[in-house]
């Protein structure tokens, strides 16, 4: 009995670990990602087709959020300054998304088994978000700095200002729209070549 429960703990092992994925080697580059993880960049196409969010733009906020890590959370506060508590919230996985607003995410997308473990499903929910960001406050789609300042306070926030009393989050907001323009201006340069299904077949 006991090496048949030792055989099925092994395989349930075997099996999660064949779930996890690992963050791209190099994630200062869009075309380094692209060029290592071709199922991401047919997600991020696809998010851009069905959304009108740049890749861009989807992947600047994925490296702010989360770089790239598939189980990402936030820390831990501490209760008497020392113990391991609460996190702060229930932000998850590549796009740091609540547990409330994914929920909405998976009703209106028409998505019920989407997972924030999944790139193709929190990129897409990065496009949704901001789709809605861009129709209901006006933001401009390529505009990462107001769009994140709203993925971050929710729009209600944004509406409000919440975010100008936060020193910290504008200068977080800038460097996201920085990294959008740096993803901007690489994946100009490939995005020829990513295109092609040769160069997937020969590299």
């Amino acid at each position: 009995m006991m090496n048949n429960k030792y055989f099925i703990y092994l395989i349930c092992l075997v099996l999660l670990s064949s779930c996890v994925v690992s963050p791209p080697k190099k994630t200062s580059n869009i075309c380094d990602i692209f060029y290592e993880k071709r199922s991401w960049y047919k997600a991020a196409v696809k998010t851009e087709k069905r959304w009108g969010s740049p890749a861009y733009v989807t992947l600047a906020f994925i490296k702010q959020e989360s770089d790239f890590q598939q189980g990402a959370k936030p820390e831990r506060t501490k209760l008497l300054g020392f113990i391991p508590w609460k996190r702060k919230s229930s932000a998850y996985g590549y796009a740091q998304a609540i547990d409330g607003t994914w929920d909405i995410y998976k009703k209106q997308a028409k998505k019920p088994f989407a997972s924030r473990r999944s790139f193709n499903d929190s990129v897409d929910f990065i496009g949704w978000y901001n789709k809605k960001s861009t129709k209901l406050l006006g933001i401009p789609k390529n505009n990462a700095r107001l769009l994140y300042l709203a993925y971050h306070e929710g729009r209600g926030g944004y509406k409000k200002g919440s975010y100008k009393s936060k020193p910290w989050l504008l200068s977080v907001s800038s460097d996201v729209q920085k990294m959008s323009n740096r993803y901007q201006s690489q994946y100009d340069k490939c995005k020829k070549k990513l295109r092609s299904p040769f160069y997937f077949l020969f590299n």
